[in-house]
C-alpha cells in the first residue's frame, strides 16, 4: 500500500472524527483492557500447513534479527581461546544550531577520552550509508484510543518516517501496551513494514511501558553490526514496566543502540493545560520528556518535541541526516582489563595547536555553535576462555 495514500485517508477520516472524541490526558492508572487485541492477529494456519506463519508475540517469536541470537548450548569439543585485542567504534555527528551535519572536519580535530584518558584515533572515516532502525511505536488504550487526536498523530508520524527511509535501509515494526509485540522483522522490503502497521487498529491495554519494550529492543539489536537506531514514537509516560528508569537507563547505554525519540501529543498537552490538566498530570508529562531526552543525549541519539504535523517532515530529516552522515571513530583503548565494567566516553573537537575547542565558523566569518552527538560509553568485555 502506497504510504502516501494511507497518510492521505488517515488524514481526511482524522479531520472527520478527532473533534469527536477528545483526547483524555488525565486517563486512570492501573491495569485496563479494551475490548480488542493491540493488534489485528493474522488467522491461525491450518495443522497441515508447514509453512511459517507471522508470529506477533515476543515470546513466541525470535529475537530481532533472529539471525544473531547465540546458541545457548556450546558443543564440548570447541576450541577455547584467549585474546586482548579489542577495539572500540564510535559514531558521532557533528550538527549546528539548525541540526544540520557539518562535514569536512579532519581527524586531528577529534579527540576520544575513555574515563578521562586520551586515546589514540586508529581509524577514521566520514560517510553516508544504509541505516537499520527497530520502530518502537507507543500503541495503548491509554493516549491512542480509536479514532482520537492521539491515535491519528501517532499513525501520522509512524508511517511518515517510514516513506523516508530508502531502499536499501532495513526496518523492523515494534509496537507496544502492557507487553510488546513484534509485527514485523528487520527487511528492506518496506511494503513487510507498510502491512504490519496496517494491524494498529484498536489498541487493548491502557499500560504503555516505555521502559521494557525500549531496552528489549536494544538488547536484541546489540549485536547487529554498522548504523543502526531505535526510533521511539509516543508519550513516553511509563506506567507499568518491569524495570525501573534506573535500570533501563544503564541497560540502554551498554547495549550501544543509539535512541531517537519523537514525544506526541504536544498539542494536547497546551490545550488541556488552559482547560485545566491536573498538576500531577502535567508532572507525569515533564518527567516522561526528560526521561526521553536522557535516553537519547546518552545513548548518541536526539529527542524531538513536535507540536505541529507541519514539523514532522523536519525532524524526519534530521533524524535521516544524524543517522545517514556521520564521522566513524575506532580506537585500541589504553585501558586493556577485561572486567566487564561500563567505561565513560566523551568525543570533542579540539584545535590541536591550543589544546582548546574548536571554533567552527560559517560562511561569513560568524561562530557556530554545534553539538557533538556519540553514544555515552560501552561495557569492556569479559576475559574469553
Amino acid at each position: 500500500m502506497n504510504s502516501r495514500f494511507v497518510a492521505a485517508g488517515i488524514a481526511a477520516l482524522g479531520l472527520c472524527f478527532v473533534s469527536l472524541f477528545p483526547l483524555d490526558l488525565n486517563a486512570q492508572e492501573g491495569p485496563q483492557s479494551q475490548s480488542g487485541d493491540s493488534v489485528a492477529k493474522p488467522k491461525k494456519k491450518p495443522a497441515d500447513d508447514t509453512s511459517t506463519g507471522d508470529t506477533t508475540n515476543t515470546t513466541d517469536q525470535p529475537a530481532i534479527p533472529s539471525e544473531f541470537k547465540k546458541p545457548k548450548e556450546v558443543p564440548a569439543d570447541t576450541p577455547t581461546f584467549r585474546t586482548n585485542a579489542t577495539t572500540v567504534t564510535v559514531d558521532v555527528s557533528v550538527l549546528d544550531d539548525h541540526n544540520h551535519f557539518i562535514p569536512r572536519i579532519p581527524t586531528g580535530n577529534f579527540r576520544v577520552m575513555e574515563d578521562g584518558v586520551p586515546q589514540q584515533v586508529a581509524q577514521f572515516g566520514q560517510g553516508e550509508a544504509p541505516i537499520t532502525i527497530c520502530m518502537v511505536i507507543e500503541f495503548s488504550g491509554r493516549f491512542q484510543a480509536f479514532w482520537t487526536y492521539g491515535w491519528y498523530e501517532t499513525l501520522q508520524a509512524s508511517y511518515g518516517f517510514l516513506s523516508t527511509l530508502k531502499p536499501d535501509d532495513n526496518v523492523a515494526v515494534v509496537a507496544f501496551d502492557l507487553r510488546t509485540t513484534i509485527l514485523s522483522d528487520f527487511s528492506p522490503d518496506k511494503n513487510k513494514a507498510q502491512e504490519a502497521m496496517g494491524r494498529l487498529r484498536i489498541p487493548g491495554f491502557s499500560e504503555s511501558n516505555v521502559f521494557d519494550a525500549l531496552t528489549d529492543m536494544a538488547d536484541r539489536m546489540s549485536n547487529i553490526e554498522g548504523r543502526k537506531a531505535i526510533l521511539y514514537i509516543g508519550s513516553g509516560i511509563d506506567t507499568f514496566s518491569k524495570l525501573t528508569f534506573d535500570k533501563a537507563r544503564r541497560s540502554l547505554q551498554e547495549s550501544g543502540v543509539p535512541i531517537y525519540t519523537i514525544s506526541t501529543l504536544q498539542t494536547s498537552r497546551i490545550m488541556a493545560e488552559s482547560y485545566g490538566m491536573s498538576p500531577i498530570a502535567q508532572m507525569d508529562f515533564l518527567q516522561a520528556d526528560n526521561e526521553m531526552r536522557t535516553f537519547s543525549k546518552e545513548t548518541g541519539g536526539l529527542s524531538f518535541f513536535p507540536r505541529f504535523l507541519a514539523e514532522y517532515g523536519s525532524v524526519f530529516n534530521q533524524i535521516e541526516t544524524a543517522l545517514r552522515d556521520q564521522y566513524t571513530l575506532a580506537y585500541h583503548p589504553t585501558n586493556t582489563s577485561r572486567d566487564g565494567k561500563f567505561r565513560h566516553i566523551k568525543v570533542e573537537l579540539v584545535n590541536p595547536a591550543t589544546n582548546e575547542p574548536l571554533r567552527i565558523t560559517n560562511e561569513k566569518g560568524k561562530n557556530i555553535k554545534y553539538q557533538i552527538i556519540a553514544k555515552a560509553g560501552y561495557k569492556a568485555p569479559h576475559e574469553v576462555e
